[in-house]
């Protein structure tokens, strides 16, 4: 069983380089410090090709499919969207991008902006679960020192951080699962920091062996994620979320190099369903303790996200702009993309945070009735949502400008797209002073 995707509500158990391929509005703007690293060294810096508004789109998808997935519990749902492997092929695919520039300083750049707003959230989490009265040098899960030693992970996670399972009591202000619900998210943090560190060795094994390199993942799903080799603890874990994902954070790299678009879209489609069909059928005879949860069963997980994966880019239409009534969404799109580790890492916690708050509405004095009492409890978890996301509209003004220094950028309370009037101005100027110049 997978670590990750847990629900907020329950307790959890061919070998050259093609075209590139724009890249989203989000990581063009977090790489403006290679530009200016280029500048400092005399070189030309690089020409930053546009955003595609088509991935922006997949990345918000995936974000808010997360975000109702772990409010409401629905395991269908990663059936209906596997959001993990999408938003790790997303992910892939920029990273092959970036892999153009010398390895060490792409590896290093995405640390670098991936670290600081991990550890805002790791030190609001710490603190709270160290005025809970967590110990993690008495937490039996952890052994004794070990756990101070364990508490590193919250600087660099290059495991998975770790944290109590049970903390407070039931009836308190927060179930006694807060800490797990809340820091459980931080799996994916760990599996993406190994994928970039691994990605340039990766890349430069699929440019020789495309093929071999992108069936490479699904090939080790099938040892370590059906129970044939077991790898015991918190390692086994991390071994098996690379493999059910790697496949999908490969296909990024067909994507970018070009390599799905040389693949006829009848035999593309063709064999996605076929591994699809075989996920699902493997899945039936599976079922975890949630059903169709995809997450329980990691060879489904690996085989249906892959074939999923895999339509989408091949479908991809590269958008410069979303089209028709698409573009009513452009600035949450935008937002969502420049905010998305804000929001992943912060969701989960702003779903606990909407119980204590609603829950004031039972001392209301319309509520004494037993029918308002019976509507609120029957609607309670619609309110959640409904709640939850002018609470991340507020993370995002909070702490989301952390990713903005992080990527070397002035900080944005919302950067959702749109340009203040200052800005409109300044930007005429520029553009007058260039005439005037020229």
């Amino acid at each position: 069983m997978t670590t990750h995707e847990y629900p907020a509500g329950a307790t959890p158990p061919l070998g050259t380089p093609g075209p590139a391929v724009p890249y989203p509005r989000a990581e063009a703007e977090a790489e403006a410090e290679t530009e200016a690293e280029a500048g400092q060294e005399g070189k030309p810096a690089p020409r930053r090709p546009g955003r595609d508004r088509y991935l922006d789109l997949l990345r918000s998808m995936a974000l808010v499919r997360v975000v109702v997935y772990h409010l409401f519990g629905w395991g269908w749902l990663t059936v209906v969207f596997p959001s993990m492997g999408v938003m790790f092929a997303l992910a892939g695919s920029l990273m092959a991008r970036s892999l153009s520039r010398p390895p060490l300083s792409v590896v290093r750049g995405r640390l670098r902006r991936l670290l600081p707003p991990f550890w805002a959230f790791g030190a609001v989490a710490l603190a709270m679960m160290f005025l809970a009265g967590w110990n993690p040098v008495k937490d039996p899960d952890l052994g004794g020192t070990w756990g101070l030693v364990d508490l590193l992970t919250y600087v660099v996670p290059v495991g998975a951080p770790p944290f109590p399972w049970h903390l407070g009591s039931p009836s308190g202000l927060l179930e006694d699962t807060w800490a797990v619900q809340g820091a459980g998210v931080l799996w994916y943090l760990r599996a993406y920091l190994w994928f970039v560190v691994a990605s340039p060795f990766m890349l430069w094994a699929f440019r020789r062996a495309p093929w071999a390199t992108v069936l490479a993942p699904l090939a080790l799903t099938a040892v370590v994620g059906t129970g044939l080799v077991t790898i015991p603890g918190e390692t086994g874990n991390a071994v098996t979320d690379f493999a059910v994902y790697g496949g999908c954070w490969i296909l990024g790299f067909a994507h970018h190099e070009g390599m799905l678009a040389k693949v006829p879209r009848y035999l593309a489609i063709s064999c996605s369903a076929l591994m699809m069909a075989f996920g699902l059928w493997w899945a039936s005879g599976h079922l975890g303790p949630d059903g169709w949860d995809l997450n329980d069963i990691p060879l489904a997980d690996a085989m249906w996200s892959f074939g999923f994966v895999v339509i989408l880019l091949q479908y991809s239409p590269s958008w410069q702009e979303l089209p028709g009534r698409l573009a009513r969404w452009d600035k949450l799109v935008t937002l969502s993309n420049n905010r998305a580790v804000t929001i992943y890492l912060w969701h989960n916690m702003l779903i606990m945070a909407t119980v204590p708050i609603l829950d004031q509405l039972y001392n209301l004095p319309f509520m004494g009735s037993d029918a308002a009492t019976a509507a609120l409890d029957a609607t309670y978890t619609l309110w959640m949502f409904v709640l939850v996301w002018p609470l991340i509209g507020l993370t995002i003004l909070a702490f989301g400008w952390i990713e903005d220094i992080a990527a070397r950028r002035s900080p944005r309370l919302w950067p959702n797209g749109s340009k203040s009037r200052g800005s409109e101005g300044r930007s005429a100027e520029r553009r007058r002073g260039a005439r005037v110049r020229r």
